[in-house]
């Protein structure tokens, strides 16, 4: 049977869950421009299947202009307290309207409120105004459901490698690369 380093992600994200770590799905995000100049923020990760790794965003923000310019990035997890890191690396597609609509749905209303009214990465003239526009969309949708914003979506990153890294003593860490092939994946062990 072939290796699956997505069923292995799985199940590490599993225990840093059991562990009670504080938000496991935590991940670095590394974009960069369309001239390559990088740049890496923490974001939530809300999925991961055999297709990838799901983050959701303001396609407008800056990490969404970057992934539509430039559509490749990198994650990297860190459980500290196990041990353990993942890096992922892949090509950036955006999810489809129902994918996102579908998520959406599952948000806490005070955050979709506050996704709607942002203009994320934007500059802000001040707090008080951002506040005050939450408040004037809370009023108008009061007793309706809030619509998702058509440039709100989620990025699926389409893994090409992934990089299991473990703690061990003396800085003789062990590392496994999986690299997708034509033929499924390769697995090379990497020096520490």
């Amino acid at each position: 049977m072939p290796p699956d380093p997505i069923a292995r992600f799985r199940r590490w994200f599993r225990d840093a869950a059991r562990a009670g770590l504080p938000l496991p799905e935590a991940v670095a995000l590394a974009t960069a421009s369309a001239r390559g100049a990088p740049s890496v923020r923490f974001v939530l990760l809300k999925e991961a299947t055999q297709r990838g790794f799901v983050i959701y965003t303001d396609a407008r923000s800056r990490k969404g202009r970057e992934l539509a310019a430039n559509a490749r990035a990198a994650l990297a997890f860190h459980w500290q307290p196990l041990g353990r890191q993942v890096r992922v690396e892949g090509r950036v597609r955006r999810v489809s309207n129902r994918e996102a609509d579908a998520y959406w749905r599952t948000r806490p209303r005070g955050s979709q409120l506050s996704a709607a009214i942002s203009q994320q990465s934007s500059p802000l003239a001040s707090r008080a105004s951002l506040i005050a526009r939450r408040r004037q969309l809370e009023r108008r949708l009061r007793g309706r459901d809030v619509p998702r914003p058509p440039l709100w979506t989620g990025f699926c990153i389409e893994p090409r490698a992934i990089e299991f890294w473990t703690h061990r003593d003396d800085r003789v860490h062990h590392r496994e690369r999986y690299e997708r092939t034509p033929r499924g994946w390769r697995i090379t062990l990497l020096e520490p």
